[in-house]
């Protein structure tokens, strides 16, 4: 496969998932909000901590208020982490490789792009109710995985993007749950009250893991909650589940050997994830939460820049793609 090829393919998947992560995690913050205490000052600045766009967002506002911040994450083409940025980065990814995909899913995202431009030109979208919109990014998104789980033939193409896909999520957990340890409680005794109960809940609902999180776990309880969303072997949504995945492609991708690597890619994703597989919640509670998950976000980086090294720079790239965020 050209590596030009490849490289748009990995993206699409990569784009794809962080506009739906991004569409769950306002949509949960915005109930969430309904939820609060009316004298608790709007919660909104998390977000904007967990996208790693703090200095962009600074430049452009003031406060972190509900409407700003919303615009910066769903409309703003300047922040190139923004819904209508991922999107459109997805389907100019998916336009150069247009020949390699289905015609139902570049239909699918070529409407979903549209649907987003066409509310970024509303002047007051929120007179709707935007979890409408939201739901219907969510659903979009979703419907196009559906779409390739059925159509796609399980070669290169697909492992690229289910690569791009599972270093992503795996990200984007690691930055929700980071940000919620050490940001959204208003003070040290709010803890194992029901204002507790409540973030917990809503964290739990930004990675789609509440119910299951519940049947196997029963009450919540913050330990249990980063036990499950960073080691569990079987959510599709902790980070472990996800890098072993991303592994497991990468492998199909290399020429799957049964035993050790045959690039430095493969080699960093196999360290990455030994490491996660034989660690438990009371290691991450030794060292500590946020040193944890930094170090775990910095090695995912550290793996998608081998990724690219590997696999992307050996020709000339037609597309400059947006990295992980710092």
């Amino acid at each position: 496969m050209l590596s030009r090829v490849a490289n748009s393919i990995y993206w699409l998947g990569r784009y794809l998932e962080r506009a739906e992560n991004y569409a769950r995690f306002i949509d949960v913050n915005f109930n969430l909000m309904l939820d609060l205490p009316q004298d608790m000052k709007e919660q909104w600045e998390p977000l904007i901590m967990t996208s790693g766009d703090s200095a962009l967002y600074l430049s452009k506002y003031k406060n972190f208020d509900s409407k700003n911040v919303i615009h910066f994450m769903v409309f703003d083409l300047e922040n190139s982490n923004s819904i209508f940025s991922s999107i459109t980065m997805a389907r100019e990814n998916a336009r150069i490789i247009r020949e390699n995909l289905t015609k139902e899913t570049w239909e699918k995202l070529n409407e979903l792009y549209h649907f987003i431009k066409e509310k970024s030109e509303i002047k007051d979208w929120k007179k709707e109710d935007p979890r409408m919109f939201f739901e219907r990014v969510k659903n979009q998104i979703l419907l196009l995985y559906g779409l390739a789980e059925s159509t796609v033939a399980r070669t290169e193409g697909w492992y690229f993007r289910q690569l791009g896909m599972y270093l992503e999520r795996a990200d984007k957990t690691s930055r929700i749950l980071d940000v919620k340890y050490h940001i959204l409680l208003p003070s040290p005794n709010m803890i194992g009250s029901p204002l507790d109960f409540l973030h917990w809940t809503a964290l739990l609902k930004s990675v789609t893991a509440f119910n299951t999180y519940r049947r196997l776990y029963g009450n919540i309880d913050p330990s249990g909650v980063v036990e499950f969303l960073i080691f569990n072997k079987y959510f599709p949504r902790s980070v472990f589940y996800c890098l072993r995945e991303a592994e497991n492609c990468l492998s199909k991708i290399s020429g799957g050997m049964e035993s050790g690597f045959r690039n430095s890619a493969e080699k960093a994703m196999g360290e990455l994830r030994s490491k996660l597989e034989y660690a438990d919640v009371n290691d991450v509670i030794e060292i500590g939460l946020h040193e944890y998950l930094d170090d775990l976000q910095v090695k995912i980086n550290q793996v998608s820049n081998k990724i690219d090294s590997n696999f992307f720079q050996i020709k000339d790239n037609f597309v400059s793609q947006t990295n992980e965020q710092e």
